[in-house]
């Protein structure tokens, strides 16, 4: 029984490879800042989507801005804006969220300042405990936005 299911995909797999599949969306890979050697797109464009990279409060420098919790998602938050805009969406357009802590015990004071950049909406979110982000960061912040015309 099972060499004749075997047979039967294995054959209706090879009867497909002749036939020409329809082309998906444009895949777009947006490159990080000239310069940069980190091994990752600031972002990828699917059709009418953007999917960033996680963001960390770093400044122009690359340095984590000093204060903490609240000073780093503002900062990461502005990272996210930013790559956002450069490739034609805002933050008004991100529908999904995932946020990534050092310390789960400072998610109210992220989600305050979290929440005061959403006022159109608020994005799907999932939040969970990190043993460690990049740079030493209490937050690491990935989205999902819609592109294009509204």
């Amino acid at each position: 029984m099972r060499v004749a299911i075997a047979v039967l995909l294995g054959a209706g797999l090879l009867a497909g490879c002749g036939r020409s599949r329809p082309s998906g969306p444009a895949v777009e890979y947006i490159p990080l800042a000239a310069g940069s050697s980190r091994p990752f797109s600031a972002a990828v464009r699917v059709g009418p989507m953007i999917y960033l990279s996680g963001q960390i409060g770093t400044d122009g420098t690359g340095r984590l801005v000093p204060g903490g919790i609240a000073a780093e998602t503002r900062q990461t938050l502005e990272n996210i804006r930013r790559v956002l805009v450069e490739n034609g969406s805002s933050l008004d357009r991100v529908v999904k969220c995932t946020a990534m802590l050092a310390d789960i015990g400072e998610w109210g004071a992220m989600n305050s300042v979290y929440a005061s950049h959403f006022t159109r909406h608020l994005p799907a979110r999932s939040a969970f405990g990190a043993s460690g982000l990049a740079l030493g960061a209490r937050i690491e912040l990935e989205c999902w936005a819609t592109v294009g015309p509204d």
